[in-house]
């Protein structure tokens, strides 16, 4: 069992840039992908980006592809959403999660999930 903590969402102006970070706690295996998601109220939770966390593999939605980066550090057992020139659009609930077995971008494949960050995109 792996304890998600995300942080750093917060209000910013279009344009901005802002890192996401989900600090997790318990033994990661290089199996592991690591994902983010973002929801807005009344829609599906949305996949953003996934990590290999063994080889470091990366994958984004068209949506976010050339504007995020994830990252992480098995050193500290983090996972960063780095995001650049942020869009209103992109203003939702982060979350952080965990699949045991491999690559998905179905939120109903992710085995533990964090309580989420708020960022806002506005002007």
């Amino acid at each position: 069992q792996v304890e998600l903590v995300e942080s750093g969402g917060r209000l910013v102006q279009p344009g901005d840039s802002l890192r996401l970070s989900c600090a997790a706690s318990g033994r990661i295996y290089s199996s592991s992908v690591m994902g983010w998601f973002r929801q807005v109220p009344g829609q599906e939770r949305e996949w953003v980006a996934s990590i290999r966390w063994g080889v470091g593999n990366t994958y984004y939605a068209d949506s976010v592809k050339g504007r995020f980066t994830i990252s992480r550090s098995t050193a500290s057992n983090t996972v960063d959403l780095q995001m650049n020139n942020l869009k209103p659009e992109d203003s939702a609930v982060y979350y952080c999660a965990r699949n045991r077995h491999g690559l998905a971008t179905r939120a109903s494949e992710y085995d533990e999930w964090g309580q989420g960050t708020q960022v806002t995109v506005s002007s």
